[in-house]
Formats: structure tokens, sequence, C-alpha cells
């Protein structure tokens, strides 16, 4: 433990010799650090979606050090210091877990779920709706998955998962007859309305919507980048190419999958 707190110490005497000594450091703002902040979070998430673990722990280090960053720019403010952002930390996760600091108890974690979502609303500076903590800047694959998280923490989803389906397949149909009418406006809505039920869906089933997608996504480029190495040895373009061409070497590159 104590080694802990000594690396911890060590990196808040650095960011105060930063803050002091630097000049990028010294003139950064919140709203300056926010881009950084961002780009830090998806390299954090790539690192997690190769599982590398090197990686994984040099980005934990520039999250963290965006922590400590914000925390020293709101303590020149004499907005607040960095024990009150761990101590609020531990505050909220001591409340939302009486199950295992208090004498309630859970059978499972969706319970666990459930009964974090009722006592953010209960508390004094929580949410006022059950929806009002989701983020709107958040991408909208993630907003939706969120939603219906959120929703269903208070009881307000399908009776049986199956019953999904039906749902999906209304949305289609909806989908499809607006475009056979070729109405723009609202073929982009039926569109926005499949989307958000086949991620409910996937919610229903265990399945990270936004991981099952990232990895659909890695497995196409890996497809394509076959595709264009292999026509590239032949001495010709894609565009030289049809489609049966470019199938044949495709259906190659799914035995690499």
């Amino acid at each position: 433990m104590n080694d802990k707190l000594q690396s911890f110490e060590r990196l808040l005497n650095i960011m105060d010799e930063l803050r002091e000594k630097c000049p990028w450091d010294r003139e950064q703002t919140f709203e300056s650090l926010r881009s950084n902040t961002i780009e830090e979070t998806y390299e954090l998430i790539d690192a997690i979606n190769t599982m590398e673990v090197t990686n994984i722990k040099k980005e934990l280090g520039d999250i963290l050090l965006h922590v400590v960053f914000y925390a020293k720019m709101a303590s020149e403010k004499e907005w607040f210091e960095i024990q009150d952002v761990i101590n609020a930390l531990c505050d909220k996760l001591v409340y939302r877990h009486p199950h295992v600091f208090g004498e309630e108890e859970v059978a499972n974690a969706a319970q666990v779920i459930q009964n974090w979502e009722q006592l953010k609303i209960k508390e004094k500076d929580g949410n006022k709706s059950v929806l009002s903590g989701v983020p709107s800047a958040l991408p909208a694959l993630i907003k939706a998955n969120r939603i219906q998280e959120k929703a269903r923490a208070v009881g307000f989803d399908w009776e049986e998962r199956t019953q999904v389906w039906d749902k999906v397949q209304e949305e289609l149909n909806e989908l499809r007859h607006e475009i056979e009418q070729m109405n723009r406006e609202k073929m982009e809505k039926e569109f926005g309305d499949l989307l958000f039920s086949v991620v409910n869906a996937a919610r229903l089933y265990d399945i990270d919507p936004e991981s099952a997608l990232e990895k659909t996504n890695r497995k196409f480029i890996k497809r394509f980048t076959y595709l264009e190495e292999n026509t590239i040895k032949k001495g010709r373009s894609l565009k030289e190419m049809t489609l049966d061409e470019m199938n044949e070497i495709w259906e190659e590159a799914k035995k690499f999958d």
C-alpha cells in the first residue's frame, strides 16, 4: 500500500512542477485539454480491443495524467482538490454498493445494476430522471445501448427477450416501405428505428453492440487488406477487376479469420 501512495504522491509532485515550470503545461486549460482527453480515451479503447497489455498500461497512465491535470487546474481556481475528487468517488462507491458495505442482499449482477440506477436518482445531487445521466456527447451506438440499459434498470423492458425480434422485423418492414416511397426524411427515421431495435436485441442477448461492430470493422479491414495485397501481387488494381474476381480473393481471405 505504501508503494502505491508513494507513486501517486510522486505523480502529484511532478504535475505541480510541470504546471509551474513547463510553458506548454502552464498554458493548458480545461477547454484546451478536452480534445486530447477524448483522443487518449480512444487510444485506451484501441489498446483494450487488441488486448496489448503494455499499451493498456501506457494508456491508463495517460488517462490518469489527465485526471490529475484537471484536478490541478481546479485547485488553482480554488474549486476543489484531488482529494475531493477521490473522496467523492469513494463515497459514491460505498453508497451505491449497499450489498457490499451494508446489509442489503442481491441475487445477481442484473440486480446490482438495477439498484445502482435507483440509488443514482435518490442521491441529493443525482440525476433527476432515469435518462438524464446519459451524456449527450456519447456516440450514437453507445448512447442507444446506455439508454436501453437505464430503462431496463427501472423495469421498462420486454417480458421475454425473444419478443424483440418481432420489433426488429417490424422496423425493417417500415424501412423497406419508406425506401420504396423514396422519402428521404422518413427513410432516415426508420433506419434509426431499425438500428435502435437491433441494439436492443444485442443488449437482451448480452452482446456489446459497440464491441461486436468494432470486431466486424477489424475483420473487414483485414479481409480488404488481403484483397488489395493479392491484387497488387497480380499486377492489377481493384478498379480493373470484376466483382466476381474480387469476391474470389475475398473468399480466400475469409479462411484466415
